[in-house]
């Protein structure tokens, strides 16, 4: 007789608490970002002021996760998501009494931006670490492809429902709603069991800089790690300043308005869901991983440059496919990486890809920023696409030998599952 080889359970408690969390963030976040963004282009009719907005959330990015990855590879990451989470509330709630009572002030918007992102430094890197120990061993691929269309369903809903409430709620409520949505989420995740590891009694100064050398040595050897992230962090940062023109040029054309730009955005995340539905069922052959990635990464950087060139119905066909593309090579590189990443290092690896991404998004914003002042937004759009195009090629197609090794590997050991 065969023997009895049954798929793992995708759907554990843990596995569903964190994904219903997730859903409760993504949707208050959702809610407050497009608003924030369009407040603050039409109190101040610059390009380069949003993107200052923008960049001041990526600044902590910049140095703090390689200090605090150490940390938190070593403590419990359930205590620092839900401690989080707590701390966001309280801030959104009292940025929501405090605007209620005075005028708009771009210096405020600029404070909470930076002391959010500072937040988010620790709650992503939490998160990021802790994840993939909530996904039961053999169910990677379908773990990550309900990761990777979480936030693009709840986009597809709160886009244009994000863009109706600026020109209906005041912002003060909008904050005030967020700050309970999260609250809310503390609760579901309170219920996710964190398996308690063995640590050592006290964590000295001296195993603190021993595990950050530790962390850059690795780093040091991966040269593939560090082409893909590298990349990312370039492609990235180029897309959201292609999306700080793409909103200006929505803002200040006759024939274009905010809630077309929602249905843009709906438009992109219909396509990640779309894919990650088709990943969920049908999993992506090892072995074509990273052709498949290098196809995708060549196509979505094309479409960024052409995309402001395109009337509003090509615009929409535009952004789908790149939505369902991008999602599929997403859950690609999260099963591929997750799969290569020694546990330990998890936290220190995601740390050097904050800090990348975040030089990478505060470079191209401001630069999107710039060029929005010198020249037509579709010419601004067009230069970055064309930018990641050039660096694809030179970071993913041909360092071959370095990359390919990690878009074909898969997990060996297999975490407790919980019921």
């Amino acid at each position: 007789m065969k023997p009895n080889r049954s798929r793992p359970r995708l759907w554990t408690k843990d596995f569903s608490c964190i994904t219903a969390a997730t859903v409760l963030s993504a949707i208050g976040g959702e809610a407050m970002n497009l608003p924030i963004s369009l407040l603050v282009f039409d109190k101040t009719q610059s390009t380069l002021l949003s993107a200052v907005i923008l960049v001041c959330g990526m600044l902590p990015d910049m140095i703090l996760p390689i200090l605090i990855a150490p940390l938190i590879d070593k403590g419990g990451k359930k205590k620092w998501i839900v401690g989080l989470d707590i701390l966001l509330a309280c801030i959104y709630g009292a940025m929501g009494l405090w605007i209620t009572g005075h005028a708009f002030s771009y210096g405020l918007y600029v404070i909470f931006t930076l002391i959010v992102g500072t937040v988010s430094v620790f709650y992503r890197l939490a998160y990021q670490a802790w994840y993939p120990d909530l996904i039961p061993a053999g169910a990677e691929q379908k773990g990550y492809s309900v990761s990777a269309t979480l936030y693009p369903l709840v986009t597809i809903l709160m886009a244009p429902v994000a863009a109706f409430l600026y020109e209906r709620v005041s912002m003060g409520a909008l904050f005030c709603a967020v700050a309970g949505l999260t609250l809310v989420s503390v609760v579901v995740e309170g219920c996710i069991r964190e398996v308690q590891k063995p640590r050592a009694e006290s964590y000295t100064l001296r195993q603190y800089r021993s595990d950050i050398r530790e962390g850059f040595a690795y780093l040091k050897k991966e040269k593939g790690i560090r082409n893909i992230y590298t990349y990312m962090s370039i492609t990235q940062g180029a897309s959201v300043g292609v999306g700080v023109l793409t909103q200006a040029y929505y803002q200040t054309q006759p024939w274009l308005t905010v809630t077309m730009l929602g249905f843009l955005q709906s438009a992109e995340m219909i396509g990640r869901v779309l894919s990650g539905l088709f990943q969920y069922i049908r999993e992506i052959p090892v072995k074509k991983r990273y052709s498949f990635t290098k196809l995708v990464y060549t196509f979505y950087d094309t479409m960024d440059a052409a995309l402001l060139w395109m009337p509003l119905p090509l615009m929409l066909i535009n952004r789908f496919l790149c939505g369902g593309l991008g999602c599929a090579s997403a859950t690609i590189r999260e099963t591929a990486v997750q799969s290569y990443l020694p546990e330990s290092m998890r936290a220190r690896v995601y740390a050097f890809f904050d800090v990348m991404y975040s030089i990478g998004g505060v470079a191209f914003q401001l630069l999107a920023g710039l060029l929005g002042q010198l020249m037509p937004y579709r010419l601004a759009a067009t230069c970055l696409g064309l930018v990641t195009l050039c660096s694809m090629f030179f970071l993913i197609v041909l360092p071959a030998k370095s990359n390919r090794p990690i878009y074909e590997a898969v997990r060996q050991t297999n975490p407790p599952e919980s019921e």
